[in-house]
């Protein structure tokens, strides 16, 4: 399995480590050619009205849109969940506008309110999951076609739609691999 993981800023090393970790090949992707022959697409956290503008520059906002509409599977992790929704609350930076959800960017604070906590994420288990919040998103509201997999103090933080997985928080930044896991289960039995 090929997953391609964007790599214009963010978190995209820490994704491809526990990518690989979980045995899965990785092709990081700064130009559309490289989208070519992926699996499945990782969108890291970064810098959401930085990315945006760089998915328009480098060519790859309609070219991903594209692969997400035929069914490719998108793993988006806080910027990448902007990135992913349909709406920005107070904003108009550019996102794919492929998840029926609103957003609201650096819901949790600036970067000095930083933490992690543990979240309960059923679909992983009994176990809680270590979520890093830096500077996180939450998803304000969902559409009909979204289930919600996990929420925080009442925000959720966690959610899937078809093909589509979108986190608040960075897995990439734990050891625990079980949501880079369950991504790649989705992706393998197309559960979509």
């Amino acid at each position: 399995m090929l997953v391609g993981v964007l790599a214009l800023q963010g978190a995209f090393i820490e994704h491809e480590k526990s990518l690989r970790a979980c045995g899965a090949e990785t092709r990081q992707v700064r130009l559309p050619g490289q989208l070519k022959d992926l699996d499945a697409l990782v969108i890291p956290g970064g810098e959401s009205t930085t990315m945006g503008k760089l998915l328009i520059d480098y060519q790859l906002l309609e070219p991903i849109k594209e692969l997400a509409q035929n069914g490719m599977p998108i793993f988006g992790t806080c910027a990448g969940l902007i990135m992913l929704s349909k709406d920005v609350v107070g904003s108009k930076q550019p996102t794919l506008g492929l998840m029926d959800t609103s957003v609201q960017r650096n819901a949790f604070g600036r970067q000095v309110d930083s933490f992690e906590t543990a979240v309960s994420i059923p679909v992983l288990g009994g176990k809680s999951y270590p979520a890093v919040f830096i500077r996180a998103p939450y998803i304000q509201s969902v559409g009909p076609g979204v289930e919600v997999l996990a929420a925080y103090d009442e925000k959720i933080v966690l959610a899937r739609q078809g093909s589509l997985l979108a986190a608040a928080f960075h897995p990439e930044l734990t050891d625990d691999l079980r949501l880079h896991q369950y991504f790649l289960s989705l992706v393998s039995t197309k559960k979509f």
